[in-house]
């Protein structure tokens, strides 16, 4: 299987999964049809599926005006024009090279590299067992961001644990203007601190006790983030 970035707004990331076996592909948030197509053109696939993030517009824009009537629209609820509605311990295959486990994927953006998502539709504890779940994933899970806010996340991970094991690298990741696809969540555990909730740097940076909750770190350091 072939992942292809297809960077749409200012800091947005489409996505063509090709099956190079069949030359077919799913996309993944076609915010901008054009672009995917020419993406997709340019590769030579044929789009058969569209797997949608989460209903926000700059993710789901593109459904409603979607160039392919065939293809079916998954996601995690009807809203964002899904019609092909699926739970965190569904699997499904696409193609022979395209299966698909949407475990939270399909229900939002849960984190971006060095990073997560803001609570928008759930709360701390949801995210906590959400990166858990993902932690939980072989280490060399490649991690592909729904947006490029790496630069900024490293400048929240310098200022909450400037000597976690990763943040040398992630430093020289960040000179390249795209970062998607270069990490893994090897890395993440790293260098994410929303992943090193019992990190003591962590803790005494946010001035919480060696006993404190999960929730309460992760919903501490969502808001010390959402400040800068």
């Amino acid at each position: 299987m072939k992942v292809v970035p297809v960077p749409v707004r200012d800091d947005n990331y489409a996505y063509l999964l090709i099956d190079d076996s069949t030359n077919e592909a799913a996309v993944v948030d076609p915010f901008d049809m054009t672009k995917v197509q020419a993406a997709a053109d340019k590769e030579g696939v044929k789009i058969v599926a569209n797997l949608t993030t989460h209903h926000h517009f700059d993710h789901s824009g593109g459904n409603e005006a979607s160039s392919y009537p065939d293809a079916p629209i998954y996601g995690g609820s009807t809203r964002g024009a899904a019609d092909k509605v699926v739970k965190d311990t569904d699997v499904f295959s696409i193609s022979e090279q395209l299966n698909v486990n949407p475990a939270p994927s399909l229900r939002g953006i849960r984190f971006f590299l060095g990073g997560c998502g803001r609570f928008f539709e759930g709360n701390a504890s949801d995210m906590h067992q959400a990166l858990s779940y993902l932690g939980s994933l072989p280490d060399s899970t490649v991690v592909y961001n729904g947006h490029e806010y790496t630069k900024n996340n490293l400048a929240f991970i310098e200022r909450i644990e400037p000597h976690s094991p990763g943040v040398l690298r992630l430093r020289e990741l960040v000179r390249n203007a795209v970062t998607t696809g270069k990490s893994t969540i090897a890395d993440e555990k790293e260098w994410n601190v929303f992943m090193r909730l019992s990190s003591k740097e962590v803790l005494n940076t946010i001035g919480a006790n060696l006993d404190a909750d999960a929730a309460s770190i992760m919903d501490t350091l969502r808001t010390m983030k959402n400040k800068m």
